[in-house]
């Protein structure tokens, strides 16, 4: 009897240590759950440039080790196909345009994507390959070309009237095209091309708006350009500021609105910076202030390098 008691009181220890383990596998299971909530959820994000998807790399990278999220970032050729994909479902996030791009392109589309963060402002530059400064530019006929879609190749016009080579009917807004032009006392000749082919005629005309992206895929940086629209970034146009686009439906997604969370952050302005070679300046409310902190910063350690020169050599 006394044998059977023990190897019941033996299995009931043992029953209740396996017990007492399940728990607290449930109970760290349940935690993991709580603090990682899109464990296994799949995202794609479809971006165009280079720049653009070592950024969002960088981000999928954090998004799996934090949270456990997949994402799967695709690289588009052009600015036609990421709405398209986007709006069609092939696409759950596309991270490439501007408010007013988006705006033009919902209009033409009859469409009703959105946006659910800033991501960055690219000053719209002006490069040449024949000259190095906008007073070099022909007197007469020069041939600037210039994006053929509505929002950039209007921002590249905007730009020349800021440049005083042109004039434009204030009633076309941010989206003249060269039929706006009113006054054009130079005779520039405006030619209208994709904007990823532009980089690729610049031997061929006198200088090029290039958008950010595609000037960084063709090696150029903002330094190189003769003319850039946003000497103060402060001041341009918010519908220039670019965007995480969504479809209407997922405006409040929480999985969509975490990878905001996780793409505005300190780490990703500073690769936003050195993927575009200074071109790109991150654009979500508190950004500027990274930069001011890592300008302290630098500014601190030149003057405390300079000082511990100086007592080196007292």
């Amino acid at each position: 009897m006394k044998k059977i008691i023990a190897k019941l009181a033996s299995l009931s220890l043992v029953s209740g240590l396996f017990a007492a383990s399940a728990f607290a596998t449930s109970a760290v299971y349940a935690q993991d759950e709580a603090e990682r909530p899109f464990e296994g959820e799949h995202v794609t994000v479809g971006v165009v440039g280079d720049a653009g998807e070592q950024v969002w790399e960088a981000v999928a990278e954090v998004a799996l080790e934090q949270e456990g999220i997949e994402i799967e970032v695709v690289l588009l050729t052009d600015y036609n196909q990421p709405n398209e994909a986007l709006n069609n479902g092939s696409l759950d996030i596309n991270s490439f345009q501007h408010v007013a791009f988006l705006n033009d392109w919902n209009s033409a589309n009859d469409a009703d994507l959105t946006y659910i963060g800033y991501t960055s402002v690219n000053p719209l530059g002006l490069y040449s390959e024949k000259y190095t400064d906008l007073s070099e530019l022909p007197e007469e006929g020069a041939i600037i070309a210039i994006p053929n879609d509505p929002t950039n190749g209007g921002r590249a016009l905007l730009a020349l009237e800021i440049a005083g080579f042109i004039e434009l009917d204030d009633a076309a807004g941010v989206l003249p095209t060269p039929d706006d032009i009113t006054d054009n006392p130079q005779g520039i000749v405006i030619e209208e091309l994709e904007a990823s082919q532009i980089s690729l005629a610049l031997p061929d005309v006198d200088a090029a708006f290039i958008n950010t992206g595609f000037a960084n895929d063709a090696g150029l940086t903002l330094e190189d350009a003769i003319f850039f629209d946003a000497e103060d970034v402060e001041t341009l146009n918010e519908v220039y500021k670019n965007i995480i686009a969504v479809r209407a439906e997922d405006k409040e997604n929480p999985l969509y609105l975490k990878l905001v969370e996780i793409y505005q952050t300190p780490e990703t302005a500073a690769l936003i910076v050195e993927t575009s070679n200074g071109g790109s300046i991150p654009a979500w409310d508190g950004a500027a202030d990274y930069a001011d902190e890592e300008s302290d910063a630098e500014t601190t350690e030149e003057e405390s390098t300079e000082t511990d020169s100086e007592t080196d050599t007292e």
